[in-house]
């Protein structure tokens, strides 16, 4: 048997690398006119420039008179909405109509019309028991749980179980110094003995209409409310 010889390698195609090399040979070509033509772009700007020194000055005085229109109806458009926040009042025929989430709204909006410029509403699945947090011009962290009845002070009482929720976590989780629950309802006894035992504030239908009605701050109503501390960053 004779035996076989192996296959001759193909040889490279020369023709692909010279390809290559044109392809190579264009975009250098490419990319050494664009930046002639922007280079010559630049100059002959920089030269109608020289001969219109008007332009620039234009430009900075349209920039300037935008940027002063801008801001003025930036303040202006704060200073609407802080009056609007001072005026918020709120009658119990309104909070007893809202859902859930929008009553949280409208206590914070309570906060924040108080002056707590950092009142937010977190309450939603894992808020860990509050609804509402703030930080009040004296420097105290606000905790509030929010609890909405329909029926007003017909409906059912707020027992201790929503209270133990809020006792676990308010200071240790939220770090709260004035703890709140407040309700467009009632409480029963049991949880106002527990809420005076554990120094927690309870809020409720009596109060949140004298609250929501009036000018006066949610920690003027409230009793032996923590001093004032230095002010500082909600977390």
């Amino acid at each position: 048997m004779t035996a076989r010889r192996p296959a001759p390698r193909p040889r490279p195609r020369r023709g692909s690398a010279r390809s290559r090399k044109r392809k190579q040979a264009y975009t250098g070509g490419e990319v050494l006119v664009g930046v002639v033509v922007i280079g010559w772009l630049f100059s002959q700007l920089v030269h109608w420039l020289a001969s219109h020194p008007w332009v620039p000055l234009l430009f900075l005085f349209l920039a300037g008179a935008g940027a002063f229109v801008w801001f003025r109806s930036r303040v202006r458009a704060e200073a609407l909405r802080d009056s609007r926040v001072r005026a918020l009042r709120y009658p119990m025929a309104v909070l007893d109509g809202l859902q859930h989430t929008q009553f949280e709204h409208a206590i914070r909006d309570l906060m924040l019309r108080d002056g707590c410029a950092d009142a937010v509403q977190v309450g939603g699945a894992g808020d860990n028991g509050a609804d509402v947090k703030a930080t009040d011009p004296f420097g105290r962290r606000w905790v509030i749980q929010c609890k909405h009845r329909r029926a007003g002070l017909a409906g059912a009482a707020v027992g201790t179980p929503d209270l133990h929720v809020l006792n676990g976590t308010g200071r240790p989780v939220h770090r709260g110094d004035v703890i709140v629950l407040v309700t467009n309802g009632r409480f029963t006894q049991p949880a106002a003995e527990f809420a005076r035992s554990q120094r927690l504030h309870l809020v409720d239908r009596h109060t949140l209409a004298a609250w929501a009605a009036g000018s006066q701050p949610l920690w003027e109503l409230l009793r032996a409310v923590p001093p004032p501390r230095r002010p500082t960053t909600l977390s």
